[in-house]
């Protein structure tokens, strides 16, 4: 025995069929949506200032570094030094330079 269903009732089940998917599909987009926005609180809360903090005590190490060193250089304090970088001599002779001027009238 065969049941036969009225051409209705099946249109009817597969409008509901595709209310169901719609409904599936944006009630998953919206869970993707919010796991990816706790995910990014997540990581903006704990993982970056964790990051950032540890970056910070390593550059605060090198500058104390570099301040132990600067003061192991044996400059005692209020010791004046001139220090002169090398001039280049472009012609050989110090004279200057010879700008050559015209009379005025």
């Amino acid at each position: 025995m065969r049941i036969r269903f009225p051409g209705f009732f099946i249109r009817k089940v597969k409008m509901n069929l595709s209310v169901i998917l719609v409904i599936t599909n944006f009630l998953r987009t919206l869970f993707i949506i919010l796991v990816i926005w706790y995910g990014i609180k997540l990581v903006t809360k704990y993982v970056f200032p964790t990051i950032l903090n540890k970056t910070m005590k390593n550059m605060q190490s090198r500058m104390e570094e570099q301040y132990r060193q600067q003061q192991r250089g044996g400059r005692s304090e209020g010791e004046v030094t001139i220090e002169r970088n090398p001039r280049k001599s472009t012609s050989g002779s110090n004279e200057g330079e010879y700008i050559d001027f015209e009379e005025v009238e």
